[in-house]
């Protein structure tokens, strides 16, 4: 009898030890999975909404999703319309939806500093690739993110913005994904490190031409192929874009022989606009997304091909 109290004891012990290692493995248990937080930035509240997968107290090492936005944009329409947060629950990875200042305008309008580009942001020079870094920091200070994978996306100005988080923040970006937007940046772009390429984009974009041209705003956009054989430069791809396939609704293209398992790629729609394809419109009178695929679908599978050495 006395050996079993011994045994039920020590038992108890090891439960509550391991019990007490999971709770302060990195910070203490989570009951609130969704909502908004801020931070203070160069004087400037920056917002940003974070969804934690139902799986977070359960386990370890999550990726972390950034999502930027587009001009007007927000995070409650980026995660409305682009059903980010569900893919964020059903996969298991972390979002983080972050605002880009608000404009002093009437309309408030919330834009990135991208470079060339866009509004408020743009001519009053905010840091803003300072608060994408603040923020990684923070997040990974306060939950349990992988820092090998942490991955950038966005839609238009978002997209652009994504481009200068590539070349400024390389060495902690596992990857990025740029929707319908294109390289905008001011400074040549120097990134320390190789990075992973997905873009995303219509033919019929007449707001940011994938050909380039005048669009959105009266701003000059280059054309999308200059912005990928930049990357492709960078990456070290040593051949021609090649078409791995032609379908009905897309042209998948893809940069070959690159180096350190990086990749330049490009989904063309052949229908939609300036859209997240198999999206919601972002606002009354939007170009209708493409139904050629999920652009969050197709994200995710290339996110989760890439971790930072």
């Amino acid at each position: 009898m006395q050996k079993q109290i011994i045994v039920f004891l020590l038992l108890t012990v090891l439960s509550l030890s391991v019990s007490s290692c999971r709770k302060t493995d990195n910070q203490q248990l989570i009951t609130t999975f969704h909502f908004y937080d801020s931070m203070q930035v160069d004087g400037y509240t920056r917002d940003y909404l974070l969804n934690l997968p139902p799986n977070y107290n359960d386990s370890n090492n999550f990726p972390l999703v950034i999502a930027l936005h587009g001009t007007g944009g927000s995070a409650d329409q980026m995660e409305r319309d682009y059903k980010l947060t569900t893919k964020s629950n059903s996969a298991g990875f972390i979002i983080v939806y972050p605002e880009g200042v608000r404009s002093d305008g009437k309309l408030g309008i919330r834009t990135w500093n991208a470079g060339g580009c866009c509004d408020f942001a743009m001519e009053h020079n905010i840091d803003d690739v300072k608060y994408i870094r603040l923020l990684m920091q923070k997040l990974t200070t306060s939950y349990k993110i992988n820092p090998k994978k942490i991955y950038a996306t966005g839609m238009s100005n978002g997209a652009m913005m994504v481009y200068r988080l590539g070349c400024e923040l390389s060495d902690q970006l596992a990857a990025i994904a740029p929707v319908s937007g294109t390289l905008m940046t001011t400074q040549p772009c120097t990134p320390v490190r190789k990075v992973p390429v997905l873009h995303i984009h219509s033919v019929l974009d007449t707001k940011v031409p994938y050909t380039g041209g005048y669009g959105l705003a009266n701003y000059y956009f280059p054309p999308v192929d200059s912005s990928l054989r930049v990357w492709a430069g960078i990456n070290g791809c040593g051949q021609a874009p090649q078409v791995v396939t032609d379908a009905t609704l897309y042209t998948h293209t893809q940069y070959a022989g690159c180096t350190n398992n990086t990749t330049v790629q490009l989904y063309l729609t052949k229908d939609g606009g300036h859209s997240w394809p198999g999206g919601l419109p972002a606002r009354p009178n939007a170009d209708a997304p493409s139904t050629a695929f999920s652009a969050t679908d197709l994200i995710w599978d290339f996110f989760k091909l890439h971790s930072l050495p």
